[in-house]
């Protein structure tokens, strides 16, 4: 197919009563490639012809697209379907709810592995995307998507998991940042306490290195203070000695610093980390997704996980649950558990939620299917 087929007319130049002149029978589906900075629309009318894409600027000329849509709506059938893109096409749904214009979504997948029937080239680029689009929801392949603003529940949700998110990834950073620093100047603390330990941090943040640990004569105190009766006196004692004999590069002033307010932005992260997992497990009491997938993965996973992929009592299997949201499965918890672990636990997940809420007849099944997997998961480790 030529290039010129896919190039773009300005939104505010589109000319609609020229382009449907003798053509008032047919129908349309308007497919809208989602971007950034721009949208790319393609008219495809019910004969299979198509118009050439309109640009539109996002989120600009978003008010002239809308005003187009409610112009080519009002005078005949039309079908408007996005593919899903983030939050960045969220703007337009909300437009055309407002001119209660039902949207559909095309999934991502149908619309790559179309790409190549619908004009004999693999390649793919904003125009051809939207003409793909309007294609595959003029055949039906699309789904309902209406644009519903969250209730305060969902909203609260939403914030102490991304808060929570954030503290976690905030915490990785210094923690990475302290493990270097440690590796140099006290290679031996890492052996007795993990990083991940608050007693550690605190003594970090308080002393800044082996050596005003070492020459503290509270320090024992403190340590038991810190750690409380999680901590043993076994370890206590191997930190101090530790500190004592460490043979690590001793510290100047910047450096202890350094390690003293890395250490405070860890705990930091890590104590705002832990609010955010207690607002979560106080949302999700009495709500029963959440409180049976907290059962597999923890309560504030499947909060990331509602917020991320949604309620899984939508999708109609669970391997595209599992699959559409794995990744963010792993890293939630406090402890996170390695990669292959974190894929586990996202299968089986996704099979307690569809055993517990969707099709009943296939409850057994999948409970089967979990219980093997978990058979041999016991028996890889």
């Amino acid at each position: 197919m030529s290039s010129k087929a896919y190039r773009a007319t300005p939104v505010n130049d589109v000319n609609w009563q020229e382009r449907a002149r003798g053509k008032e029978s047919l129908g349309v589906a308007l497919g809208v490639d989602v971007g950034k900075f721009e949208l790319s629309v393609v008219c495809r009318w019910d004969d299979r012809r198509f118009e050439r894409p309109w640009r539109v600027k996002n989120p600009g000329e978003i008010p002239a697209l809308v005003a187009l849509v409610t112009q080519i709506n009002a005078e005949r059938k039309t079908v408007v379907a996005l593919e899903p893109s983030g939050t960045y096409g969220d703007a337009l749904r909300q437009a055309l709810a407002d001119k209660e214009i039902p949207v559909q979504r095309v999934s991502g997948k149908a619309a790559h592995d179309y790409a190549e029937v619908f004009d004999g080239v693999p390649s793919q680029h904003d125009g051809k995307d939207a003409a793909v689009v309007a294609e595959l929801a003029a055949l039906g392949k699309a789904k309902a998507w209406a644009y519903e603003p969250a209730d305060p529940w969902e909203q609260e949700l939403t914030y102490w998991v991304e808060d929570m998110v954030a503290q976690r990834q905030m915490l990785t950073i210094w923690q990475g940042r302290l493990e270097g620093l440690l590796a140099r100047h006290w290679p031996e603390a890492s052996q007795v306490l993990k990083l991940s330990s608050g007693t550690l941090l605190r003594v970090l943040k308080h002393y800044g290195c082996p050596q005003a640990l070492a020459a503290d004569s509270d320090a024992a105190k403190r340590l038991t203070g810190w750690g409380g009766s999680l901590l043993s006196p076994e370890k206590a004692k191997a930190l101090l000695a530790a500190a004592r004999s460490s043979v690590g590069v001793r510290t100047g002033p910047w450096q202890q610093r350094q390690i003293q307010e890395y250490a405070e932005k860890a705990l930091a992260a890590r104590q705002q980390s832990r609010r955010a997992e207690r607002h979560l497990r106080r949302l999700a009491q009495g709500h029963a997704v959440l409180e049976a997938q907290g059962k597999v993965v923890g309560v504030p996973t499947a909060c990331v996980f509602w917020v991320s992929t949604g309620d899984p009592r939508d999708f109609d299997a669970a391997g595209g649950l599992s699959q559409g949201d794995g990744a963010e499965l792993g890293g939630a918890e406090q402890r996170d558990p390695p990669r292959e672990v974190a894929h586990q636990q996202a299968g089986q997940c996704a099979d307690t939620a569809m055993a517990l809420f969707c099709r009943p007849a296939a409850g057994a099944e999948v409970r089967r299917a979990s219980l093997v997997r978990g058979q041999e998961g016991a028996r890889s480790r």
